[in-house]
């Protein structure tokens, strides 16, 4: 499927790139191109238009996050391969994208004294720099009951566009064939959903206190359909908005 789909994306960055990406994509995602105006976004940027995404991968370094239940994968690696999954998917539609961490190191680099503080305190001036249209981190889940499991979306408090961007990616998540049940959006008082100056969601993939969503989260075919459906709801709120 993802073969497929790239095919299409890199055909049209080819041919007209500003309008055939766009009506791409809207299809892709179940939006008319009459109704985000192609026409009219191009004329009025030119060259094409772009969006800036930032995309933060969760923890890093010694802060690995969460462990698996059974298999013990570290949290802060998944949130890297789940990190450059989704980058692919949006730079292969032409967007820029940020990453706030492309290795498996944190962002410390030597401090050890005040490691978590200076790791967000990076992560705020390179979201802040990037000048991004969006920004989504992608962490991993865990909970006491064993049996909770399913991708949920997070939001950066009192910011509508916020919540509209994390709800068009929950119903993303939401219909996939592997969703257990349907989540709701919540409220992430987080600071890097705080301190982001544009529309900001956390993504908690999965639980890793669950057997089943560790599972899945460790076949990299899974991990591509997941930030598949993350990258259309972005997609989908970016150009309606």
């Amino acid at each position: 499927m993802k073969k497929r789909r790239n095919y299409f994306i890199k055909t049209a960055a080819m041919n007209y790139r500003a309008v055939l990406v766009i009506a791409l994509i809207a299809a892709v995602v179940g939006v008319s191109v009459a109704a985000v105006g192609v026409k009219e976004r191009v004329a009025a940027n030119s060259p094409a238009p772009t969006f800036t995404v930032v995309i933060d991968a969760g923890h890093g370094g010694i802060d690995g996050g969460v462990t698996g239940v059974n298999y013990g994968v570290v949290e802060s690696e998944l949130n890297l391969y789940m990190a450059r999954a989704l980058r692919e998917d949006f730079e292969n539609a032409g967007f820029c994208v940020v990453m706030t961490r492309t290795t498996s190191a944190g962002l410390y680099g030597a401090s050890y004294s005040s490691l978590k503080k200076t790791d967000m305190l990076n992560r705020k001036k390179i979201i802040e720099q990037a000048d991004a249209d969006v920004v989504i981190s992608l962490h991993m889940n865990k909970c006491s009951l064993p049996s909770r499991r399913g991708a949920q979306v997070f939001f950066k408090p009192q910011d509508d566009e916020s919540r509209r961007l994390a709800e068009r990616v929950q119903d993303r998540l939401n219909g996939m064939e592997e969703a257990s049940r349907s989540c709701i959006t919540l409220v992430g008082d987080y600071y890097v959903l705080n301190e982001s100056p544009c529309p900001a969601i956390l993504v908690e993939c999965g639980f890793l206190s669950n057997a089943e969503d560790e599972k899945l989260l460790l076949t990299e075919e899974y991990r591509e359909k997941l930030s598949y459906e993350i990258f259309c709801g972005t997609v989908g709120y970016l150009l309606v908005k």
